[in-house]
């Protein structure tokens, strides 16, 4: 698996569709950074008031980021052959039928790095990169949230160190470039920056990183396979 191609097929993509990728990404992101910006405000109206918004928050984030995650990959695949075929509306109504999956996936997933991480690291960045195509899994091959942690291994075998490194190599450049973006937006009122600084932020990086990640997905899953499962029904 070449990372220099993937990076470069991605940010071919990223470029030619830009307007198409932040229209998926910025209204989930919009309310995420809402949610987000009011839980710390929250914060200073006392225990009461940031526990009930933090418990909001989980719950919309929750919904909000996978849907995005199954979204974006969904929109890679449409794109793939150089044409934008969806409205952002049948995009998310294509992914809707995975997302109880998508969340359970998610969470497991989440839990299972985060003892990795705990237990000197190492482990943590090994489930990373072995469970990193499980979205893509879920969404394109219509597998179930147990299915979709065998079938990422299976993928990412063999290439591990080369996957390591894109996982690598997008987080950073997605860190550094949101640590800028949200710099630029500072100088609004408390509230503005988080709220605005973390929208365009991620709005911007996201998609990327997606973009690779699925890439990658379609170089491991080989020709014809993201094809044997059909993409859900678009609900009438």
């Amino acid at each position: 698996m070449s990372i220099g191609k993937i990076l470069g097929d991605a940010w071919g993509l990223y470029t030619r569709f830009f307007t198409r990728f932040i229209l998926v990404a910025i209204p989930v992101f919009l309310v995420l950074g809402l949610v987000n910006a009011i839980v710390g405000l929250a914060a200073d109206e006392g225990a009461l008031a940031a526990i009930l918004w933090a418990l909001i928050g989980v719950a919309i984030s929750l919904i909000g980021y996978f849907w995005l995650q199954g979204a974006l990959v969904e929109s890679v695949r449409d794109v793939r052959d150089g044409r934008a075929d969806l409205s952002v509306g049948e995009i998310y109504k294509r992914v809707q039928p995975r997302l109880p999956a998508l969340i359970v996936a998610g969470v497991l997933a989440g839990i299972g790095i985060g003892i990795g991480f705990i237990l000197l690291v190492i482990p943590g960045l090994f489930l990373l990169t072995r469970w990193a195509l499980i979205t893509p899994s879920i969404v394109i091959e219509g597998r179930s949230a147990g299915e979709s942690f065998t079938r990422s291994w299976e993928l990412v075998k063999g290439a591990s160190w080369s996957m390591f490194g894109l996982i690598l190599i997008t987080v950073l450049l997605a860190a550094i470039a949101g640590a800028l973006i949200s710099a630029l937006f500072l100088w609004l009122p408390d509230f503005l920056d988080t709220w605005v600084g973390s929208v365009v932020a991620n709005s911007l990086t996201a998609p990327f990183v997606a973009l690779a990640w699925t890439l990658a997905y379609f170089e491991r899953a080989g020709a014809g396979t993201p094809e044997a499962v059909p993409a859900p029904d678009v609900p009438a």
